[in-house]
């Protein structure tokens, strides 16, 4: 048996480097007091998400970092004996990237470009253009960035890599084109957890989700970070607040036992799936 604590961080961030570090800092100081080895922190909790996602405004993107910024190699110091994954963006020279980084005090353990952007994102970075499963201290790891959970191929291709737990990091908002009155009754939040939920049972794997909170803009995020067990049953959630979700489990046994009659990776029929044509 080897247990494994996850922690998935529902948090706020904005533009100021100096606030953002702090507050990671603050994140991983009780992550690890819960005894978590693996926090997963929000998209873009470097620098903050961008304030409009319909007409981003180009002289206002998150400041750009390169992987081995000093700004990240404080991350990792601070991360020391945990594994943890933080979102920021990537100065990629003449394109930026919507990114996330998974470090220890070792340093960077894994990279992740996000793939499918949004209409309003393709103002602002360019897109990934793989999904690539990386080991870590606390087990085979992937990494998605909010929308690339709503695309099944995503968890699906890091799955068939090897991945057991599903790092999803999102700056995850409310809808802007149709608001609701109550968060729960808001069409983006049935949908943060309904992919969550169905990303982590078709894959039979563990899934760790983060998102920002609070307001930027003219966005306001949901919350909801979670623990997704291999079967789809949440193990640990905030609901729209700030904090952490914490659950404890031993990822390998929890995986057997949710394939031990029914194996979906192995019972895939790829010969007759339709492909995409150009």
């Amino acid at each position: 048996m080897s247990v494994l604590r996850i922690a998935a961080a529902a948090a706020h961030f904005g533009r100021d480097l100096a606030f953002d570090l702090a507050r990671i800092a603050k994140v991983i100081g009780d992550a690890r007091a819960a005894g978590a080895r693996l926090l997963v922190l929000p998209d873009a909790a470097l620098g903050g998400y961008l304030a409009d996602l319909r007409r981003p405004d180009p002289d206002a993107l998150p400041p750009a970092l390169k992987p081995d910024d000093p700004v990240i190699a404080r991350v990792a110091a601070l991360a020391a004996e945990m594994v943890v994954c933080v979102g920021f963006c990537e100065d990629g020279g003449d394109v930026r990237y919507n990114a996330a980084v998974c470090v220890s005090g070792d340093g960077v353990l894994g990279l992740h470009r996000k793939v499918h952007l949004p209409a309003g994102e393709t103002a602002a970075y360019g897109p990934g253009d793989r999904f690539d499963a990386f080991d870590t201290p606390a087990g085979r790891l992937g990494m998605l960035i909010d929308y690339d959970k709503t695309f099944p191929e995503s968890a699906r291709s890091l799955a068939l890599d090897g991945a057991q737990i599903l790092a999803c990091l999102s700056a995850w908002p409310a809808s802007v084109t149709n608001r609701a009155p109550r968060m729960a009754q808001d069409r983006q939040s049935r949908l943060f957890d309904l992919y969550d939920q169905a990303r982590a049972a078709e894959n039979q794997v563990v899934l760790a989700s983060s998102n920002q909170t609070g307001v930027m803009g003219g966005m306001r995020f949901l919350g909801q970070a979670k623990v997704v067990g291999p079967g789809g049953d949440v193990l640990a959630r905030t609901w729209s607040k700030a904090g952490l979700a914490v659950a404890e489990l031993d990822v390998a046994a929890e995986i057997d036992r949710a394939r031990r009659i029914l194996r979906h990776l192995d019972e895939r029929r790829p010969d007759v799936y339709r492909e995409a044509r150009g």
